[in-house]
């Protein structure tokens, strides 16, 4: 069992590492890009990764507090829906009623990796591998329809 600084310390050296593996890589519209903590442009709009003892998890997530613009960005989504999943590859889970850690109401696309630890050294090559091609798909798709969500800014 890891102590709060622990964990708080194999994490903070398990993203460091990433980024730092990432720094290499450019945008899709070939900038430098901070891809632990991505900008969207968009208020409560977030490109999201989380590793914890048995799961990853990579997701777009919005958490507007009203409830119709939530709505509304979900309804700007789904236009983008295959575009989304072509450039990733795969089929995300959509989930249009979820809740934060603290409560409060989000809207999230995303997909998980079971299974592997980021408190396991051995086990970050695997997580790299999940998260490093879902992020630059991720900022593919945000390269090309960015536009259409201005109207959130």
């Amino acid at each position: 069992m890891y102590s709060r600084e622990e964990i708080k310390q194999l994490k903070q050296v398990f993203w460091t590492k990433f980024g730092q593996f990432m720094a290499l890589h450019l945008s899709a519209d070939g900038e430098k890009a901070n891809w632990i903590n991505y900008k969207t442009g968009i208020k409560h709009l977030f490109f999201k990764m989380d590793a914890d003892k048995k799961v990853a998890k990579i997701a777009i997530q919005w958490s507007q507090s009203d409830a119709g613009i939530r709505a509304l960005m979900a309804e700007q989504f789904l236009q983008y829906k295959a575009l989304l999943h072509d450039l990733l590859g795969e089929e995300w889970i959509w989930d249009m009623d979820g809740r934060d850690e603290y409560g409060k109401p989000i809207c999230q696309i995303y997909a998980c990796l079971e299974g592997y630890s980021v408190f396991k050294e051995e086990d970050w090559p695997e997580l790299i591998s999940f998260f490093k091609p879902r992020m630059m798909a991720l900022d593919e798709f945000w390269s090309s329809a960015k536009y259409a969500f201005d109207i959130f800014k």
